[in-house]
């Protein structure tokens, strides 16, 4: 992320969003008079900060102050290279609050002219991250049923990567509790530079995967040390969703005027209902609990929608019968940091009783992720538009469960083996690291004696 305070009005409504809303509270007001702006606390660089890159204080700023680093130069870049091949996955969110730049209501379903676009711009290969999430639900799913079978929980999900900043640096004694499994956006880029170039015989050293996702905290995940090797990244270069607007406004594409198209690779862009709803709070438990409840039973769920899961409550809990072994499964999900906050502060007191909770950083999940659109004087303002939608898409694909994906049921059967094995593990799990702001200060003041104590003749 970026601050220029030469468009600095000093209204405060950053700070405000995250203090209050996500109770990060990373930023503060420095310096006097003339010389006021907005800062990091202590002084720290935003790698250092407790903040967890969600992005809540961009889609507040009036003025444009606050923002995401640009890369559309370098998406340029790789378009270009005749090297290249050039992999664009995009979001379940995207496809449903991207058409407003446009003119588009909102809520429209824009997935096609999306397509068509990237088609435009010279994509080689155009994926869809929903197919990435019906395999995170494969190994989730999994992962769960063997840790409640060994009693440990609760377990919680680990999709969001403004999560997963926030749990390591201001709750990293719950780490051991998140779950292994990557993010479907770094699912898809480790599965594209291993399963597809084996199919498609592209070599991977000529493949770079573009995300387009409507966060600010995917660009700093695909950064993680744990996602790569070197330079060598699962994913190469994320957009955000006002990124890519800007990117077609520059190369003269409208998405009105583009006819849509639809995905054509046979490998990795079928998606089911399941993987489209993961886009909104509960979409991932509800994903979830339809394929452990196949696993459990044998056999599907009466009804694929579990009514229970929706709702848009800060903090939401329900009991689901799984049935079998497992039996009833107590879960929570929490979208916004605030209400994220108070369900860890309970599980740290030992005051909740809970297997499976899910959490997303932002309030309403990925459908108001900080990487969306900004709306003029509103917040929040199409979040359930866009998730309406999203459950529309559920209903109307023929496929509503992520164990029933054609695509996903080859790639398990030709290349990962199955849930969990010993070559899923290696590629589509990760692990956690303590990056918590009292380490941070006490390297700091560790590092500050040392420098007092050392004379330098």
């Amino acid at each position: 992320m970026i601050r220029d305070m030469t468009k600095c009005v000093r209204c405060q409504r950053c700070i405000a969003i995250c203090r209050h809303g996500q109770t990060v509270d990373a930023l503060e007001v420095t310096g006097f008079g003339q010389d006021t702006a907005v800062g990091l606390r202590h002084g720290l660089s935003q790698a250092e900060s407790t903040c967890v890159t969600c992005g809540q204080c961009v889609l507040v700023c009036p003025t444009g102050a606050l923002g995401e680093r640009d890369e559309t130069d370098r998406v340029l870049d790789y378009l270009f290279d005749p090297e290249i091949v050039t992999v664009f996955q995009f979001a379940p969110a995207v496809r449903v609050g991207f058409g407003e730049e446009f003119g588009f209501p909102a809520g429209t379903n824009v997935e096609g002219q999306i397509i068509a676009a990237l088609r435009s711009l010279g994509a080689d290969i155009v994926l869809d991250t929903n197919f990435a999430a019906d395999v995170v639900i494969m190994e989730e799913s999994a992962e769960l049923l063997r840790r409640l079978q060994g009693g440990q929980r609760p377990i919680f999900t680990s999709c969001c990567p403004a999560w997963i900043n926030f749990a390591e640096r201001h709750y990293p004694d719950l780490l051991p509790l998140l779950s292994s499994t990557k993010s479907p956006q770094q699912c898809l880029g480790v599965i594209a530079k291993t399963y597809l170039p084996e199919r498609m015989g592209i070599a991977p050293a000529r493949i770079r995967v573009i995300s387009i996702m409507p966060c600010v905290a995917k660009k700093d995940e695909r950064t993680r040390p744990q996602l790569g090797e070197g330079d060598r990244r699962e994913v190469d270069l994320v957009l955000t969703t006002r990124e890519f607007a800007r990117l077609l406004k520059r190369r003269g594409l409208d998405l009105r005027s583009l006819a849509p198209s639809t995905f054509d690779n046979p490998y990795m862009s079928a998606y089911s209902g399941a993987g489209a709803i993961f886009g909104t709070t509960g979409g991932v438990m509800e994903a979830a609990v339809r394929t452990m409840y196949q696993i459990v039973n044998g056999r599907e769920l009466d009804h694929a929608e579990v009514v229970p899961l929706r709702g848009f409550e800060g903090l939401r809990t329900a009991a689901v019968e799984v049935g079998g072994a497992v039996g009833t499964v107590k879960v929570a999900m929490a979208h916004g940091l605030g209400p994220t906050r108070v369900l860890c502060e309970r599980i740290r007191a030992g005051e909740a009783d809970f297997d499976f909770i899910e959490i997303m950083a932002c309030p309403g999940g990925c459908v108001d992720g900080g990487g969306n659109l900004r709306s003029k004087k509103a917040y929040r303002r199409n979040a359930l538009k866009r998730r309406d939608t999203l459950f529309a898409i559920d209903r109307a694909t023929p496929v509503r469960q992520s164990h029933n994906n054609p695509q996903v049921q080859a790639l398990y059967r030709d290349f990962l083996g199955s849930p969990f094995s010993e070559q899923a593990h290696q590629l589509l799990h990760t692990w956690y690291s303590d990056r918590s702001l009292a380490m941070t200060l006490t390297v700091k003041e560790i590092w500050g004696e040392l420098n007092m104590s050392t004379t330098i003749y």
